[in-house]
């Protein structure tokens, strides 16, 4: 009501209060377009200092512009922002107010849908991009689009290397099949299946001689006793599957041993005594497989072509040196643990103590892991008393008593149970 009164006033009355008022505010045209553009509006005050309002004294009639901007973060919020503010303005700037309220109407039509930004276009616009997530981002996309080509190269290569990729599979399935196979066979200990045993060595012994017997013509036997196999040409990928296929055979020779030392009755070759047996002869593998692919690589690094000339030749020989000199380091590491496993193996060391009838019937008489009497009965640090293979058994994996978990030794024996490693030795 008080603007319309305003409004109605005579045009005598608003020039005379348009002389009187210091200040003046205007619409900037040119900000009236940048708000139709959905920017916002700003506003010019005009200042007028009339001459005589300082006293009577001579000073000309000066004037300036001040911009004041009226920001709004969507249109929707101009339109409130812009209407409530200007309800609280003098009636000398209704003429924006209609002319903003127009405007606004057209905002509620032309902006109805919101805009997708691209995220990493945003995250650009923030000032603070993160890099690393941003590369990780890219990659995502480049692995996207070139899924499909990834995949027609992948089954292009299957297809080529079928014959090795079955050889490959099938030798991996068989080692695990028969490690595992043999460390439940020892953990039985008396309880353990002699045909199963059997079984065991004619499975490992049909599957070497069936897989030599299928590669005759390349004679990858040879490399068994550190010979080159007739594998030509002998590139890098043919020298990767012999390597691996001879490793693999080291591996099932390692267990077709262990099987035959399940097979001895325990009145010849005590439990404990296996497990050493295992553990010498897991060592004594591994030095084995480490030598075995020397000459091979030796070979493969050595060879050139002829368009190479005495550079090849010259470039191949150092090559093959240095790698002599890092497999010459690797064996030297593994000596130190070949010894160990030789001292251990002919020294017969037991754990604990020989316990006495005393303690014996103090803890009942009964083993608690084979709930049977005791056999050999041993008492540890913590003066818990077990059978002498029982807790043999168990240090093989683990260093703490198995009733207080008190720890009695600061190493694990390994391989005393049977197990083969499955670390693939390629170079």
């Amino acid at each position: 009501m008080k603007l319309q009164t305003q409004y109605d006033r005579s045009d005598s009355k608003r020039t005379l209060k348009s002389r009187e008022s210091p200040t003046v505010m205007q619409p900037n045209s040119s900000e009236l377009g940048a708000h139709q553009a959905g920017h916002g509006l700003s506003l010019t005050l005009l200042t007028r200092t009339p001459a005589g309002a300082t006293g009577g004294s001579a000073v000309p009639e000066t004037s300036g512009e001040v911009r004041v901007p009226i920001l709004s973060s969507g249109p929707w919020e101009s339109c409130r922002g812009g209407a409530s503010s200007r309800r609280s303005r003098a009636s000398s700037r209704t003429s924006s107010h209609s002319h903003s309220h127009s405007h606004c109407g057209g905002h509620q039509h032309s902006h109805s849908e919101p805009s997708e930004v691209d995220p990493a276009d945003a995250d650009l616009e923030s000032g603070e991009p993160s890099t690393s997530f941003l590369e990780l981002r890219y990659l995502f996309r480049w692995v996207q689009k070139s899924l499909p080509f990834i995949i027609i190269l992948c089954a292009k290569l299957v297809i080529q290397h079928a014959l090795g990729l079955a050889v490959g599979v099938g030798l991996f399935t068989t080692f695990l099949y028969v490690n595992k196979n043999i460390q439940t066979q020892v953990f039985l200990q008396d309880r353990r299946s002699k045909i199963e045993c059997i079984w065991l060595l004619l499975f490992l012994a049909s599957s070497t001689l069936l897989l030599y017997y299928t590669f005759l013509t390349e004679t990858l036997y040879y490399c068994l006793i550190f010979l080159n196999p007739a594998v030509e040409p002998l590139g890098f990928w043919e020298v990767l599957w012999v390597v691996g296929v001879t490793n693999f055979t080291l591996k099932f020779l390692i267990m077709w041993f262990k099987c035959l030392i399940l097979l001895l009755p325990s009145n010849l070759v005590t439990y404990r005594a296996q497990g050493r047996w295992y553990m010498l002869t897991e060592e004594v593998g591994q030095v084995y497989q480490a030598v075995a692919p020397t000459p091979l690589w030796f070979r493969y690094l050595v060879t050139y072509q002829k368009v190479d000339g005495n550079t090849g030749l010259t470039l191949g020989v150092l090559l093959a040196l240095v790698y002599f000199i890092l497999k010459l380091l690797g064996l030297y590491g593994q000596w130190g643990s070949f010894q160990k496993t030789v001292r251990i193996f002919l020294s017969g060391e037991h754990t604990g103590a020989a316990a006495t009838r005393s303690q014996c019937s103090e803890a009942g008489d009964i083993c608690p892991i084979c709930q049977a009497e005791y056999r050999d009965p041993r008492a540890l640090l913590c003066q818990h008393i077990f059978c002498d293979e029982c807790i043999a058994l168990w240090f093989n994996r683990e260093k703490m008593c198995p009733l207080c978990r008190t720890a009695i030794t600061d190493k694990v024996h390994k391989w005393r149970d049977g197990a083969t490693s499955p670390y693939l030795q390629i170079y």
